[in-house]
């Protein structure tokens, strides 16, 4: 990297101690450093510093009263990143990991995410290190409507539309949106994800899971590979790792591992999906719990493990940077294929090397698991027209979306002389798309 260096080391030297930032502005960079020397014309116009500075951060204090009678102080934010081709558009994250760089990682990650979609949405992310798991409803919904009671302000069906994420599942949408409306006195497409009686959208909870696959299989297909007779190796177990598995296996696969942060399940037979879904979505149970009504399964606790079991497909829907360079060197000795990231950005940059070194078939998140705020888009449609559309009718433009980004990605990718690289291709069409709408709308002083 040498147009583009300077502008990284500006990021670092602006933005210190922000290590997941740096290192989403890093894979971008150096993607874009044949565009850069193509197009002296977004040199000059300030294109590639001012896509690296969010146009907004809102950080805010987050006060509530837990079950107990206690004072709870938890911290909010919002990133504003980039609104040249629409709305802000990202989901809000609570997790006790969130903090800054995490939330400005997402919010850069998502701006070319929400490109590739073809949709009219820009990008942004929130979040809070408040951490859901153990609380009561109570105690959630208190915290939600702080959370909200700070947050409306700055939000709006045509400036900001946030959605769900880790932590951030239907019961807390519920709740934000009932705050946001006591708030504003409007019923609006403000949030996405919302329940289907009060503006929500069929196929929304099962729309990142599908995409995923939709977008995997039409890469494998491109290699004359397919999911049907594959074994896949599935992190998580939440909504995009329980509806990638039922999508994978009525493509034909067997799906043998899911996991939660606890640790991870093997079963060599293939996932009960019926049993994981009560056990996650019903009862917010432990994924270890599956093993009481399968015996026959394996549980490990080092959920990073969960790449040593032999896979043909691996499907990484977690968390951030949970594949390293030693996982994925397995992953490779152990025969799979191909690596498709339901989860944003679960590969460290050196796991990505071994990937593209190796040959294997790799969808990046910002590609993969674009479905989910696609489907977002299209409830935002909806809400827009006060009109519903049916599950088959969502999916189907889910998965048109999901087809057509890849023709993209893999277009640009052989544009740039790289037709295996879909991250370059991902990077450079994404970016291609908001810098193209900066450009030509001009600098704001």
């Amino acid at each position: 990297m040498q147009v583009l260096k300077p502008i990284y080391d500006d990021v670092i030297n602006r933005n210190p101690n922000e290590p997941e930032f740096h290192q989403a502005v890093l894979e971008v960079l150096e993607s874009l450093e044949p565009v850069a020397k193509r197009h002296a014309d977004w040199l000059d116009a300030g294109i590639f510093q001012r896509i690296v500075e969010p146009e907004r951060q809102v950080i805010f204090r987050v006060t509530w009263i837990d079950d107990k009678g206690a004072v709870q102080v938890n911290r909010g934010f919002r990133v504003q990143f980039n609104s040249a081709i629409g709305p802000y558009k990202g989901g809000l994250r609570l997790h006790p990991s969130v903090n800054l760089s995490v939330i400005k990682f997402l919010g850069f990650e998502q701006i070319f995410k929400n490109a590739l979609t073809g949709l009219p949405i820009g990008g942004g992310k929130g979040g809070s290190d408040f951490n859901p798991r153990g609380k009561s409803d109570r105690d959630i919904m208190r915290f939600c409507q702080s959370f909200m009671t700070e947050l409306w302000r700055h939000i709006g069906p045509d400036t900001d539309v946030p959605a769900g994420d880790i932590g951030t599942g239907a019961r807390e949408i519920g709740y934000l949106y009932g705050q946001y409306k006591r708030l504003s006195n409007q019923h609006t497409g403000v949030l996405t994800g919302k329940g289907l009686t009060w503006g929500g959208s069929l196929g929304r909870t099962e729309a990142t899971g599908y995409g995923l696959c939709y977008f995997m299989e039409e890469a494998l297909q491109a290699k004359d590979q397919s999911f049907k007779g594959a074994v896949v190796a599935i992190s998580g177990s939440g909504n995009v790792a329980i509806f990638a598995h039922e999508k994978a296996t009525e493509l034909g696969a067997k799906v043998v591992t899911m996991s939660d942060s606890d640790g991870f399940v093997h079963d060599p037979q293939g996932i009960d999906l019926d049993l994981v879904k009560e056990i996650k979505l019903v009862r917010r149970g432990r994924i270890r719990d599956y093993l009481k009504r399968h015996p026959g399964a394996t549980y490990g606790e080092q959920c990073r493990d969960i790449w040593q079991v032999p896979c043909d497909i691996a499907l990484p829907c977690a968390t951030q940077n949970e594949i390293d360079e030693e996982a994925a060197r397995t992953l490779v000795k152990q025969g799979c294929i191909a690596v498709g990231e339901g989860a944003n950005m679960p590969s460290t940059p050196e796991a990505v090397k071994v990937y593209l070194d190796n040959k294997i078939i790799y969808g990046p998140a910002k590609a993969a698991n674009a479905g989910g705020v696609a489907t977002s888009a299209l409830e935002m449609t909806q809400n827009s027209q006060r009109f519903s559309w049916t599950f088959a009718e969502v999916d189907e433009k889910l998965k048109q979306i999901m087809v057509d980004i890849y023709t993209t990605v893999s277009a640009a990718a052989t544009e740039y002389g790289q037709p295996d690289n879909l991250l370059l291709g991902a990077n450079i069409a994404g970016f291609t798309k908001v810098a193209t709408a900066m450009y030509q709308q001009g600098i704001a002083y």
